[in-house]
C-alpha cells in the first residue's frame, strides 16, 4: 500500500554555515565595527548579541539572507522577545522542527475534509498518509502544500 511521512526538519550542516557566514558579515560590516555583535548557535537555538535593538533587526535580516541563500525556509524561525539593557542587547531566535500534535490534528482535518480515499496517522513529530491509489497521495501533498501551517513541510518515504 503506498505511504508518504510529512516531516518539518532542517539541515543542521547547511544551518551551521548559514550562521558562520552572518558572523563573517557582521565582523566585516562597517556600522558594526566595535560593537563585539555576534551570532552564537547551539543545538536549535541562536542568540543575537550586539548594542542596541536596530542592530538586533539588521542582524536578523543578515541571518535570514544568509539562511535562504542555503535553502532553509524561514518560516521555522521563531523569535524570542529581545533583553535590552544598557549597553547590551541580546534576542533568542529558535529553529522549530517537528510537526507539533496541534498542527498535525488541523493537518489530519484537512486530509479528512477533503474526501480523498487515504488514511493519516499522526506518529510523534511527523504524519504517515497511506491510501490505495498513487494519484490520491500527490493530491494529498499537494493539498498539504497549499495549507498555511507556518511551518516548512518535506515529504519523506514515498513508497509504491
Amino acid at each position: 500500500m503506498p505511504s508518504f511521512d510529512t516531516v518539518s526538519e532542517v539541515n543542521h550542516h547547511e544551518l551551521a554555515n548559514a550562521v558562520d557566514q552572518a558572523n563573517r558579515e557582521v565582523a566585516t560590516r562597517f556600522d558594526f565595527k566595535g560593537t563585539n555583535s555576534s551570532f552564537e548557535l547551539k543545538d536549535s537555538l541562536i542568540t543575537m548579541h550586539t548594542e542596541s535593538d536596530f542592530q538586533l533587526q539588521q542582524m536578523y535580516d543578515i541571518l535570514c539572507n544568509k539562511l535562504v541563500k542555503r535553502a532553509i525556509d524561514i518560516s521555522c524561525l521563531e523569535m524570542a522577545d529581545p533583553v535590552i539593557q544598557l549597553k547590551t542587547a541580546t534576542q533568542v531566535v529558535t529553529v522549530r522542527e517537528g510537526i507539533d500534535t496541534d498542527i498535525s490534528r488541523k493537518m489530519v482535518k484537512l486530509i479528512k475534509d477533503s474526501k480523498l480515499k487515504v488514511q493519516a496517522s499522526i506518529q510523534g513529530d511527523q504524519l504517515r498518509v497511506t491510501g490505495k491509489k498513487r494519484d490520491d497521495l500527490q493530491k494529498v501533498m499537494a493539498l498539504l502544500k497549499e495549507g498555511k501551517f507556518g511551518l516548512p513541510l518535506q515529504f519523506k518515504n514515498f513508497r509504491d
